[in-house]
């Protein structure tokens, strides 16, 4: 959201237009030995142990000998003419990392997991590529784990079965989730579903229940065949919740819109007792830093020389409660574009929390919405990994919102408004990558990961954006219902990070909206509304959907739409509301 926003859609046309290769899914089969053995590497010695593990529940142990080097390798299929990226994370004295015939790496000691990486290109007529780990004579035990060679793959392994349908979720208890899947094809032994790179259960069938599972958590599912040929490739991923959650008390899809609470706009201030009762969440525009790096949040409400019909303290706190009353939902939005919010030590953590209770119990709000943009997320060089961030203004943010949740229990409110490029981007380029390219992209994923449990809606602004990359591997460009269908498919499947060699799990469709300009004036990226609604209808009844086919099914449950924002829909008629409140109504 922004207050000069010609600008800023500038800015953000000039980050998020960056052009590159597609990082391909893992090549290798069981590239993390969680199956548990040694099934798809063919190795002269060693086995699979439990510890030490990098991630997941096993890892490989090179049999390193007086005569041995302890060698496993597995051979892929591949494309001719085609670069590719191999890597591991290894530990030992020595231990070494290559492809058969050409280039290779190794460390001399690694007292802990240490990444290598070598890149390679096939020849004109390569189909195959022998992959290799070895250690060194009479150096003891090598350790390997979450090898991935990163790269489009060649014809599937002779034997090896086809990839399972997508699981689908058939019921779900406050301990346990039932899936189920189409089977695959080929000679198929069983299935093993997969929670990340955790093995969670092997079955003969196509069906199994996870159990013993957290009361109200979030959980992604894959499910790979097997056979003594090989591991197929992984299914598309499906999420889910255990019940027991409480109550959000939204509708099952709102209108959310954001309100100028401390400025006009040029669109003209609208009271809050003003706002018409279609909107369901209303949050209020800004709490801004007294710094950037402060943590110290404050809200001042739009001076009367900008917004003379300004309305006291008294009413609007009155207005507060009677939206409540109404059963809608009043938050606090943090950022914007001018709110730049680094919560670089635990000093600025701690004032974060501290300031922002302040705002919410002074106006008793439902809770806070994350919009920051700008530089106020970024990652360090080196923190590759969404699951476990190293970076300081992503680790306090996140335990300070976990500081917030706690203080204000089940009923908080938590929304998110990030822009594509800290999202969606993600998938094609994470930080600053291997060739220093900007620190931010992706950087919202370690905080939506993290929270994705308390999590109530996460509303991407598809707007102010570039081109981005979907799922299709194809480029989407902003103001048309492919968009919004390519970028909200994304968040809810899931999708690869970079050349992480990661998948960040989908969101469950009713943590998901999409957000877009209110009107032409508010934003870069206004779609007419014909065009939002045929992105409704092809992600909540899979009708109309153009060319792209979705690859997390339908969303009955999709949460809404947000929009920037309420004062500029007034300013133009209603145009935004009134279209889309009703439509969103007569949905399933």
């Amino acid at each position: 959201m922004k207050r000069i926003w010609v600008v800023a859609a500038m800015v953000t046309g000039l980050l998020v237009g960056v052009t590159g290769p597609a990082q391909a899914a893992n090549v290798l089969a069981n590239a993390g030995f969680e199956s548990g053995s040694l099934a798809n590497w063919t190795c002269s010695g060693g086995s699979v142990v439990t510890a030490p593990v990098r991630t997941g529940s096993f890892a490989l142990a090179g049999g390193v000998t007086a005569g041995d080097t302890g060698r496993c390798t597995q051979t892929v299929n591949v494309q001719p003419n085609t670069a590719y990226e191999l890597s591991a994370w290894v530990r030992g004295n020595y231990v070494y990392l290559g492809v058969a015939g050409g280039t290779s790496t190794w460390t001399p000691s690694a007292a802990d997991f240490t990444k290598l990486t070598v890149s390679f290109t096939t020849g004109a007529n390569q189909t195959s590529a022998e992959i290799y780990l070895h250690g060194w004579y009479g150096n003891g035990t090598y350790y390997a784990d979450d090898v991935v060679l990163d790269g489009p793959g060649g014809e599937p392994q002779p034997g090896v079965p086809g990839t399972p349908g997508a699981p689908k979720v058939d019921t779900v208890t406050d301990t346990a989730i039932s899936l189920s899947w189409t089977p695959a094809t080929g000679d198929v032994t069983g299935y093993r579903v997969y929670e990340g790179s955790t093995l969670r259960a092997t079955v003969s069938g196509t069906s199994t229940t996870i159990s013993n599972l957290a009361v109200c958590s979030s959980h992604s599912y894959t499910v790979a065949a097997y056979s003594d040929a090989g591991e197929s490739a992984r299914s598309a991923t499906v999420s889910a919740r255990t019940s027991g959650c409480a109550d959000t008390g939204l509708p099952k899809h709102a209108l959310i819109g954001y309100l100028h609470a401390s400025f006009a706009n040029g669109s003209g201030y609208v009271r809050l007792a003003d706002v018409p009762d279609a909107w369901d969440i209303i949050n209020l525009a800004f709490g801004e830093p007294t710094s950037p790096t402060s943590g110290d949040i404050r809200f001042t409400r739009c001076p009367m020389s900008e917004c003379p019909n300004v309305e006291s303290d008294a009413e609007f706190t009155a207005a507060v409660r009677a939206k409540q009353a109404q059963g809608k939902k009043v938050l606090i939005s943090i950022g914007g574009q001018n709110g730049q919010v680094q919560l670089t030590t635990a000093a600025a953590r701690d004032a974060f929390v501290r300031s922002v209770s302040e705002i919410i119990d002074r106006y008793g709000l439902d809770g806070l919405d994350i919009d920051f943009e700008g530089h106020s997320l970024y990652l360090d060089a080196g923190d590759t990994d969404f699951r476990a961030p190293t970076t300081p203004v992503i680790v306090n943010l996140v335990s300070a919102l976990r500081s917030l949740k706690a203080r204000y229990g089940d009923d908080f409110v938590l929304t998110m408004a990030p822009e594509t490029f800290f999202v969606q981007v993600g998938h094609q380029f994470y930080g600053p990558g291997t060739a220093g390219g900007d620190n931010r992209r992706g950087a919202y994923l370690p905080v939506i990961h993290a929270m994705r449990d308390d999590l109530t809606v996460l509303h991407v602004q598809d707007y102010n954006s570039g081109p981005v990359m979907g799922l299709d591997g194809q480029y989407h460009t902003m103001g048309g219902a492919g968009f919004h269908i390519a970028m909200t498919d994304m968040v809810k499947v899931g999708f690869t990070v970079g050349n992480t060699g990661r998948t960040f799990p989908g969101l469950r469709p009713d943590q998901i909206a999409f957000g877009l300009p209110a009107a032409v004036s508010a934003g870069n990226g206004h779609t007419p509304p014909a065009q939002v609604h045929q992105a409704l209808n092809c992600l909540v009844k899979g009708q109309d959907c153009g060319s792209y086919t979705l690859r997390g099914g339908t969303s009955p449950a999709l949460r809404g739409l947000m929009t920037w924002s309420i004062n500029w829909d007034r300013y133009h008629g209603w145009e935004f509301m009134n279209s889309h409140e009703p439509f969103l109504n007569a949905l399933p």
